[in-house]
């Protein structure tokens, strides 16, 4: 049992804190949304953090409070400069404006609903998970949040949700050290790994070719910064058949859950077994119901815990059911201080120092649980691949990190160990 010593005054803290902040990030296709974080080698702190903030110290507590607050501040920011398109659902999380989704609706429930003053926007089949969708136009006049609500009390068997919006979880801190690309790819490639893999994220750029690729949002196909890095990440792995599902593009409602529900259809449809998301939002009927579908043909979901810290609600999809969830840790082992929670936590993997290719093909020094999430799918996808029981190969393969079994901050253990590329 390894249990880290926890011996930093608030004033060795705030050293720390100055000396070496952390670019945890809100990533959008308007950009990189800085949010300023703590600083790192204070994963102690979150060593006692099974349970949101109350297990933490006063100077953690304060941290994790702080993350909290940055991030709100960003996604209002982000509202603020995109109200035509975006708006605080009932919960007051972020979501596409004006717009309901129904899975498998009656069609008493559509009459209600269209004599109500909604109009039908769409109706469909989601190819590859036999998912029946209705997307509604709420009436004119009525914010989103009442609109749910009358929704619902004039549906009340229906499965209504706002389409929510979700956001990569993670940050590329700079250039790394100058590894040419078949080097860095090489670094640490173990044999190839023939389970095909999806990637639900933004799109890579020229150097990651992946067998298929498709936009589900304005613009998109589009490459991005993020996409890449998971990508190149699930090769230098020895993945080799990838697809990748582009939810963002250039549109600043993109990661909403239709795009990520048709994304994941698609992904199903072409033959993928294990599917990454580094993304993180709310939890969405619609999403959560498509999840489920998927998993009912075979299909493993990975998905990351997010970096919001321990104060911030439990992250999605990680939190579905069944769904792999996946957090970070440091070169020490430490968990990240600003890595978020989900409602369980399956796995750790490397989300600190990691190294990975930009859009443009060039080495970045990555931190957070976005990236420690394609390590353990490409650890998962090659354990699928020998057939029987992956989880207990994944298991055998974990280091027990924290108190002894499962816990509530590292899981069943540390995958990967050694797969970050050094600098």
């Amino acid at each position: 049992m390894r249990k880290p010593a926890m011996f930093l005054t608030a004033m060795t803290c705030g050293a720390l804190l100055a000396a070496t902040p952390l670019f945890a990030q809100l990533q959008t296709p308007l950009g990189n949304i800085g949010l300023p974080g703590v600083g790192r080698g204070v994963g102690d702190f979150l060593d006692t953090a099974g349970e949101g903030i109350s297990g933490l110290g006063e100077v953690a507590q304060r941290e994790a409070s702080r993350l909290l607050r940055l991030r709100d501040q960003q996604l209002g920011r982000l509202l603020r400069q995109n109200r035509d398109l975006i708006e605080r659902d009932e919960n007051g999380d972020l979501a596409r404006r004006g717009e309901i989704l129904i899975v498998g609706p009656t069609r008493g429930a559509i009459d209600a609903l269209i004599e109500a003053g909604f109009s039908a926007i769409e109706e469909e089949r989601v190819e590859g998970l036999d998912l029946r969708i209705v997307r509604l136009r709420v009436p004119n006049g009525l914010g989103l949040a009442r609109a749910e609500r009358l929704a619902r009390r004039l549906a009340p068997q229906a499965e209504i949700a706002p389409d929510s919006l979700h956001w990569q979880s993670g940050s590329l801190a700079g250039r790394g050290a100058a590894l040419p690309m078949p080097a860095l790819m090489a670094a640490t490639a173990p044999s190839q790994v023939d389970t095909p893999i999806g990637i639900i994220d933004g799109a890579p750029g020229p150097a990651v070719r992946p067998i298929g690729s498709k936009g589900f949002a304005r613009g998109a196909p589009l490459p991005s910064d993020h996409g890449s890095a998971i990508a190149s990440l699930l090769s230098s792995q020895g993945a080799r058949r990838l697809w990748v599902a582009d939810v963002y593009g250039s549109d600043p409602a993109g990661g909403n859950a239709l795009a990520i529900v048709r994304a994941l259809g698609w992904l199903a449809s072409s033959g993928c077994k294990v599917v990454t998301i580094s993304l993180v939002g709310p939890r969405n009927i619609v999403l959560e119901r498509a999840i489920a579908q998927a998993q009912r043909r075979g299909i493993v979901v990975v998905a990351a815990v997010g970096n919001d810290g321990p104060a911030a609600p439990p992250a999605y999809p990680a939190s579905y059911a069944k769904v792999v969830a996946v957090t970070g840790v440091d070169r020490k082992g430490r968990a990240l201080i600003e890595a978020g929670r989900a409602l369980h936590i399956d796995y750790a993997a490397p989300g600190a120092d990691v190294h990975a290719l930009n859009a443009k093909g060039k080495p970045v020094r990555l931190r957070g649980t976005s990236f420690a999430t394609p390590l353990v799918a490409a650890r998962l996808a090659r354990a699928l691949a020998s057939g029987g029981d992956w989880q207990g190969r994944l298991d055998r393969e974990a280091r027990d990190l924290g108190p002894r079994g499962p816990d509530k901050l590292f899981g069943r253990g540390l995958l990967c160990e050694g797969c970050a590329a050094k600098p």
